[in-house]
């Protein structure tokens, strides 16, 4: 589902959101109703659940009682909602567009925008990116049918593989993971037109032989298809893992735990951080209140309560290895906090 913002509307969107902002600072005057979209992922997917409670816990509509707490809620009248999407890369382009006014994405997927290279060379630098905070880790994810006799990435060769639509996060961490292992997607039978949901109804009906997906485990749409017997997790590990992640500063080794999808043990695998992103024309004091409210201890359950990836969400790390610029309004939370980190002195070079 594509969401689309005129420019009239984002006009009035960035004006409601000023005078929220306004009466987080105190000013006197009406509450206005702010809409402000989210961008998630598929229904199948970790970001959608996480995506509806952090918006469940950012509205301020008139009326709620537990609002009536300070910080508990986000700025007065803001309405926030979540928006499907096919994923990180769209994600991204889309809040730097201001089509939506912030999203999840993968971490690497949003270096790669920042710097406007490898995937987005020739879109060029998506210069509206701001980090609000760092969320959740996410596990690479290679599911693969029974029959088709996968142990390891490289005998992906030669089999129908889907490795996420065009416009997925997934497609740019598998990238780097096909590269360590000397793979180039040539070599595979790319489905390169179905989304992540289409492809495990895909894999369950034996129309593919291996997808890929990132997320933040258990992924829902992967216990569907590990219920049935048919089809299982492939580790990624040993040598090619550790040359991978000397690679890349973004990937890390993460393992996915024993029995957290059904018959399945402990499984080998990379992953990296999801990142909560917004765009930059959101007025600070606004992005102040989302922030407080989203790391205000009273929120704490209904976060951790959406899914298990969610209880990962600390105030603790969220100011830290950002892909992204923090957004002036999150900064000054943090710094209000105590939790944003000092920055390194500059590298003398030893001249006089």
């Amino acid at each position: 589902m594509k969401c689309r913002i005129s420019s009239v509307a984002a006009a009035l969107l960035l004006a409601g959101l000023a005078a929220a902002a306004a009466l987080i600072g105190g000013a006197e005057g009406p509450v206005q109703h702010v809409s402000f979209v989210i961008a998630t992922g598929p229904t199948g997917g970790t970001y959608f659940p996480i995506g509806e409670a952090i918006a469940g816990i950012i509205s301020h509509p008139p009326g709620v009682l537990r609002c009536e707490r300070p910080g508990v809620c986000g700025p007065p009248g803001v309405i926030a909602s979540v928006r499907t999407s096919p994923g990180a890369m769209f994600n991204v382009l889309a809040v730097n567009a201001h089509t939506v006014d912030a999203a999840l994405a993968q971490s690497d997927v949003v270096a790669e925008a920042i710097a406007g290279k490898a995937t987005f060379k020739s879109r060029g630098k998506q210069s509206n990116i701001r980090a609000l905070a760092g969320l959740f880790p996410e596990e690479v994810h290679l599911i693969a049918s029974t029959k088709a006799k996968i142990k390891s990435v490289s005998d992906l060769r030669g089999k129908r593989v889907s490795l996420g639509p065009a416009d997925s996060g997934t497609l740019v961490t598998v990238r780097a993971i096909l590269a360590a292992y000397r793979l180039p997607l040539s070599r595979l039978k790319l489905d390169r037109s179905s989304s992540s949901d289409v492809a495990a109804e895909k894999l369950s009906r034996g129309q593919l032989d291996a997808m890929m997906f990132v997320g933040g485990a258990p992924v829902p749409l992967v216990r569907e298809l590990l219920e049935d017997g048919n089809a299982q997790l492939v580790p990624i590990a040993g040598a090619v893992r550790e040359r991978l992640v000397k690679q890349s500063h973004l990937l890390v080794p993460m393992s996915i735990p024993a029995g957290l999808y059904p018959r399945t043990g402990k499984v080998e695998t990379v992953g990296l951080r999801a990142v909560f992103i917004v765009n930059s024309s959101v007025p600070d004091a606004a992005v102040y209140g989302i922030a407080r409210a989203l790391f205000n201890p009273a929120n704490r359950a209904t976060l951790a309560g959406s899914h298990r990836s969610a209880a990962a969400i600390r105030i603790d790390s969220a100011a830290r290895d950002l892909p992204a610029p923090l957004h002036p309004g999150a900064a000054r939370f943090f710094r209000d906090a105590g939790k944003l980190p000092k920055q390194k002195p500059p590298v003398k070079s030893g001249k006089p």
